[in-house]
């Protein structure tokens, strides 16, 4: 069997098991449409042909459950399809554009495919209508309560993976750009050249990236070995068959591990050999093969970490002193910062929004506010150093 062909069984057996091939609903309402329900049921069949359209994309890059469960996902939304076309009947017309939202999320599925459209996904699932639109049914509604789920689970993979190096790439470009901007402003804000000012924000820039680098390697590393500290070794393995019998601490190793003492007890059985069950019995004393895959993915990478983090750090501190960089001196200088400063953490701020499931504009926002509320401060000190020293 092909890997497709094997794909499209899974898909076929996710389905099953989950209960999205069922038929739902579709009963029409005895009334007749209005105008406003022939448009917005319109509008809700180009957004269902969108979404389905972009979960088959998405299975193209993917294989395996992945593939079988985005499948399933687009063949639950030619299901909600068929019952707009049927409330629809003769006024379904020609087929309308559908959604920003989702015609955004169909160009990112087809050219990306990355955790950022299936963030997207979810929160698109999240909003459906669904639940306060009359004519869907209460399975449709559920259905998209369902496929959040399901999304958030596609997408906590993805974000799983990132979770490390991209933790560290977004907080050293947003400490890179609220503490250089607020040393320049800060600087600046005591009367001193532009000179003076552009030369603090480079020190500053380079200062900051190595210590970045060098604390986030720090910190990765420590975490990473603190969890393999923790995970349990196959001493038991090797030893149990040496073990007394009827005096040994085997049975306290698993309670130690968070075990019953039912579940302890009967492990401590098996170690010993006190049964044979209807698999392999020397699968109980075999050690087990150490895993390929990486058991602390969440955590990073120590270098990948530092390296994401020097660089980031780099890229934001770099950002309050193009102006300088380019001659501009005074007030004009620091308005200049101050503005693409604020773009660059409005940026960052909705990336973290994206990947989070929350409202990108809310977070983009509560970044600027912390980055520029900072500079502001610090400003003010500036100021007042500065007349204390004249």
């Amino acid at each position: 069997m092909s890997q497709h062909a094997k794909s499209d069984h899974d898909a076929d057996a996710v389905k099953a098991a989950a209960g999205l091939g069922a038929a739902s609903n579709t009963t029409a309402p005895n009334t007749v449409p209005t105008a406003a329900d022939i448009k917005r049921w319109r509008q809700y069949l180009a957004d269902e042909r969108a979404e389905a359209a972009v979960y088959r994309d998405l299975a193209q890059n993917r294989s395996g459950e992945e593939r079988a469960i985005l499948l399933a996902l687009a063949e639950a939304e030619g299901r909600h399809e068929a019952h707009w076309l049927k409330l629809l009947g003769d006024n379904a017309g020609k087929p309308r554009h559908a959604s920003v939202r989702s015609r955004l999320l169909g160009f990112l599925a087809r050219h990306f495919g990355s955790v950022f459209v299936l963030a997207l996904a979810q929160r698109s699932e999240g909003r459906s209508p669904y639940t306060r639109e009359p004519s869907a049914t209460p399975a449709m509604a559920a259905d998209e309560q369902i496929h959040e789920e399901v999304v958030r689970g596609l997408a906590t993979r993805g974000r799983n993976r990132l979770a490390g190096t991209f933790r560290a790439a977004v907080f050293g470009a947003n400490d890179g750009l609220v503490s250089n901007l607020s040393l320049v402003m800060g600087m600046a804000a005591t009367g001193v050249g532009s000179a003076v000012v552009l030369l603090s924000g480079i020190a500053g820039l380079l200062a900051g990236a190595f210590s970045m680098g060098a604390g986030e390697f720090v910190s990765v590393r420590s975490q990473r070995e603190l969890l393999a500290a923790t995970r349990p070794t196959q001493v038991t393995l090797a030893a149990a068959p040496q073990l007394d019998i009827e005096h040994n601490e085997l049975l306290l190793v698993y309670l130690a591990r968070g075990m019953s003492r039912e579940a302890a007890e009967h492990r401590v059985a098996e170690r010993m050999g006190l049964f044979t069950c209807d698999c392999d019995p020397s699968l109980s004393l075999r050690p087990e093969l150490p895993k390929t895959e990486d058991e602390h993915e969440a955590v990073g990478t120590a270098w990948g970490a530092a390296l994401s983090s020097f660089c980031f750090f780099a890229s934001g501190a770099i950002v309050p002193i193009i102006p300088f960089i380019f001659g501009m001196t005074g007030l004009g200088a620091l308005v200049v910062a101050a503005v693409l400063v604020g773009i660059a953490l409005l940026a960052t701020g909705g990336v973290v929004g994206l990947l989070s499931g929350t409202s990108p504009l809310t977070r983009g926002l509560r970044q600027l506010a912390i980055g520029l509320g900072a500079a502001g401060v610090t400003y003010l000190l500036g100021m007042a150093f500065g007349a204390v020293i004249a």
